[in-house]
């Protein structure tokens, strides 16, 4: 596993999850900019990428 693959997949992570309650288009613009690169992250390192609807807690 790569250290940048983690990275990105953290980051995503803080990114969606600061922005994806927000009600405004920029707010969700920048969510699937996270959940993009948490997939990219996961990708790299090997993972198969979060496919599930945003806050259902499905894993």
């Amino acid at each position: 596993m790569s250290v940048e693959g983690k990275v990105k997949e953290a980051a995503g992570y803080v990114k969606e999850e600061f922005n994806e309650h927000g009600k405004s288009p920029e707010s969700q613009q920048k969510a699937q900019e996270g959940r993009d690169l948490r997939n990219e992250g996961r990708v790299e390192d090997g993972k198969a990428p979060k496919t599930m609807e945003p806050g259902t807690g499905a894993k």
